[in-house]
């Protein structure tokens, strides 16, 4: 089975070979950064922004937006150490820790994993049954149907490609259709955008803003974007590994380590723009999706709106057209089937850096599924609808808890002077990724002490 790093082929085989004289052009890693972007915006993200729009109006935009920032500096230092050491965080973490940490680090990783798929599961299974009107049980079911069909595709990356990116289109014009819909208040948003210190002393403003980092800031895409990469500054492995570690005397003339510092610094600008790029496109789609719920809901006072079916009926009536509910759920089936993808690719990055255990795409997704089918259908069964607005919005802050094992690490690893050399983190850079990781681990002490006292 090819590794998850051969998922873009053509850019790695195209690499620095095709920067020519002026530098290296962002179309030939374009691709990566929009792979990872496609888990930004998965069912978990709709629950979390749905329900904070509806009740809190405009006031959490500013935490989308501050995680949407969190996720870009974490996404581009996760991509700047998989260009440079040609490895990613699951293998720097295997070769610089103990088999315990590396193992307890596995084990979070595959949680925060299956605890995002629940989320895949629950949004397509709503979709399903909003679009078809089957049982909420069958969607579940007929959602697994759908993870097989995106597989079939994984065989062919440049079909899984081109249905990803269609995918992305459909989702993005179902957006502004629906804004134009909803009729925001634009005045009122850019207020949402400042910070308050209500966030952090309104306990269900905490809960939902935990929840928003976790659907946001994912720790699985770090592994996955470090991994889809690793490959693309080794046009000669052993010259940029030279050069990170600072032995270039011994292995390069000069010529040649002005050239291979000058290619790899035009890739991490390339791979860059991708990321900060397509991020961007996720962060307006969570922004949109909060500020439709703040327009319909809460303005109509609709406050307690928290799972998808009752956003779906409420909304064509609120807003006077029946599209707004068809496109509310067909853009929610798109994004539950492209998060179906990323999902797998870091199931299998995870894995093959970890415990250098490779399975096939099939495989790995049959097992990542089976394990999220089952909280989802209890939850259905037992609890019906709202049980799985509650199951969607919690796996969302699983996330969010086990996101810190994975920032700490990346940050050390980046500042390392030993691995990245003078494409270390530093600086302003350095800084606010440890800002950045303070505020995720601030979050989460206080929903675990505000959950302890009640």
């Amino acid at each position: 089975m090819e590794p998850v790093s051969n998922f873009f082929p053509d850019a790695q085989r195209n690499g620095m070979r095709s920067s020519g004289r002026r530098g290296i052009s962002w179309m030939n890693y374009a691709g990566a950064g929009a792979l990872v972007a496609v888990g930004y915006m998965d069912p978990g993200n709709w629950a979390t922004a749905l329900a904070g729009g509806a009740r809190y109006g405009y006031r959490l935009l500013s935490v989308v937006a501050l995680a949407s920032l969190m996720a870009m500096l974490l996404q581009w230092i996760a991509a700047r150490v998989g260009v440079v050491t040609g490895r990613d965080l699951a293998q720097l973490c295997r070769e610089r820790f103990s088999r315990r940490t590396t193992l307890a680090l596995w084990i979070a990783s595959e949680v925060a994993i299956v605890a995002c798929d629940v989320a895949e599961v629950v949004g397509s299974a709503v979709a399903l049954q909003l679009l078809l009107h089957v049982p909420l049980w069958v969607g579940v079911l007929l959602s697994a149907l759908g993870t097989l069909g995106m597989l079939v595709l994984h065989g062919r990356s440049r079909s899984l490609e081109a249905t990803i990116t269609l995918l992305l289109l459909f989702i993005a014009i179902c957006f502004v259709a629906q804004l134009a819909l909803a009729g925001p208040d634009w005045s009122e948003a850019a207020h949402g955008l400042v910070p308050s210190s209500e966030l952090v002393r309104d306990a269900g403003i905490v809960w939902l803003a935990v929840g928003i980092v976790g659907a946001t800031v994912m720790p699985h895409n770090l592994y996955l974007h470090s991994a889809l990469v690793k490959n693309h500054g080794l046009e000669d492995a052993k010259s940029t590994f030279a050069i990170a570690r600072g032995k270039t005397a011994a292995l390069l003339t000069p010529l040649e380590t002005a050239e291979t510092r000058r290619k790899l610094t035009a890739t991490l600008r390339a791979v860059s723009i991708d990321t900060l790029g397509s991020l961007s496109f996720a962060f307006a789609i969570n922004a949109s999706l909060l500020i439709v719920a703040a327009a319909v809901f809460h303005a109509s006072g609709h406050t307690d709106v928290s799972d998808l079916s009752e956003a779906h009926r409420l909304l064509a009536p609120l807003v006077g057209s029946h599209w707004a509910s068809l496109l509310f759920a067909s853009a929610l089936l798109a994004c539950g089937l492209n998060s179906t993808v990323t999902g797998t690719l870091a199931g299998q990055a995870v894995m093959e850096g970890f415990l250098q255990l490779r399975l096939a795409a099939p495989q790995r997704a049959l097992v990542t599924r089976a394990l999220a089918i089952g909280p989802a259908l209890a939850a259905v069964l037992i609890w019906g609808e709202h049980g799985s607005a509650n199951l969607l919005i919690a796996s969302q802050v699983v996330l969010s808890l086990t996101l810190p094992l994975a920032v700490v690490p990346l940050i050390r690893f980046a500042a390392d002077r030993t691995l990245l050399a003078d494409w270390r983190l530093r600086g302003v850079t350095l800084w606010l990724a440890w800002m950045a990781a303070g505020i995720i681990v601030l979050l989460n002490i206080v929903l675990l002490w505000q959950s302890v006292t009640g």
